[in-house]
């Protein structure tokens, strides 16, 4: 299994409505196409900083899950304007682990 470590600096003063558009309409848009969402949220450090963390079978899952959702039309005509035009950067790692170490980071 893997996981996928995202961080996102926003935007000032997007953080809020960022996390709003993410945890209400993304994050369900990605568990329907089959994305295991283990975690999202707000950094406890930095005012504009947020996170997602997801996991998949194999990096080939990781792949194919990841062209097939960001080509959809309910991510496009749906949530992606308001999240993309709020990112300033991003940065994303994808590490090899355990499903109980993913479990332990769910929440």
């Amino acid at each position: 299994m893997i996981m996928e470590i995202r961080t996102y600096r926003l935007k000032p003063g997007t953080r809020d409505e960022f996390l709003r558009v993410m945890l209400e309409e993304s994050v369900p848009l990605l568990t329907a196409h089959g994305i295991d969402v283990i975690a999202a949220g707000a950094s406890l450090t930095e005012p504009d900083d947020a996170y997602l963390i997801r996991a998949f079978a194999s990096l080939e899952a990781h792949q194919e899950q990841e062209e097939t959702f960001y080509a959809s039309q309910p991510w496009l005509t749906g949530p992606r304007e308001a999240i993309v035009s709020r990112i300033d950067t991003y940065h994303t790692i994808v590490i090899e682990t355990t499903k109980e170490a993913a479990e332990a980071l769910r929440h």
